[in-house]
């Protein structure tokens, strides 16, 4: 496992200095520019919408990683696509038709990714994995940043690995929740190979060099 996908969440960011924070975090490496998108129902937190994306798209080339934790998100498919998503991440229990949604996101052209909470099961996958171009598994209960890092995550970013290796599968494999320089190199070696990082990345004095200390850390499961 060499991958190494880091994408900084502009929820620990500066949002009255968008534009500033993310070109520093694209000059220290930045892979992906992830945007967390809660409504205030499906997490008690209440973040960013369309507005916000259009915002990131005008101050970046970068893929933008947009998840969503909002119910029914397919109310948003169409709007996202033309605000400048690149990969349009939803939770399963938060729609009806997950497979339904999945092709709707690639129609318009973005990657389809689902999210499953620390209590979901893989399963919960597992029968739409053709439809899927990531997997995004949250290592904190969503909902707020900062968190940190549920031990037992790491046995199902194995499992998860495991699923997907298994079916020959080239879904990139998502962490979300807790990566810190002193979590990185365990859920790296555990099989994932995209992470997202808020705090650790725009809590920090440097941003940039934030970022190269996440992939050092990484390089010793290289």
């Amino acid at each position: 496992m060499t991958a190494v996908r880091l994408a900084p969440s502009i929820l620990a960011a500066d949002i009255g200095h968008l534009a500033e924070e993310i070109a520093r975090a694209e000059a220290g490496g930045a892979d992906m520019i992830h945007v967390d998108v809660m409504d205030g129902r499906y997490v008690p937190n209440l973040t960013f919408g369309a507005k916000v994306i259009t915002a990131a798209r005008k101050a970046t080339r970068l893929p933008l990683d947009v998840h969503l934790m909002v119910v029914e998100p397919e109310r948003y498919i169409a709007s996202f696509a033309d605000a400048g998503a690149s990969n349009f991440i939803f939770h399963p229990d938060a729609t009806r038709h997950v497979q339904r949604q999945l092709v709707a996101v690639r129609e318009l052209g973005m990657r389809a990714g689902l999210a499953l909470n620390p209590a979901a099961s893989l399963t919960e996958v597992a029968e739409v994995l053709d439809d899927l171009d990531q997997l995004l598994l949250m290592t904190v209960n969503p909902g707020f940043g900062g968190q940190h890092y549920i031990p037992a995550a790491t046995d199902k970013i194995r499992r998860a690995r495991a699923l997907l290796d298994r079916v020959g599968s080239r879904i990139w494999l998502e962490v979300d929740g807790g990566i810190t320089p002193e979590t990185i190199a365990e859920v790296h070696g555990a099989g994932a190979d995209t992470f997202v990082a808020g705090s650790a990345v725009f809590g920090t004095p440097d941003p940039g060099e934030a970022l190269r200390e996440l992939r050092r850390r990484c390089a010793v499961n290289v």
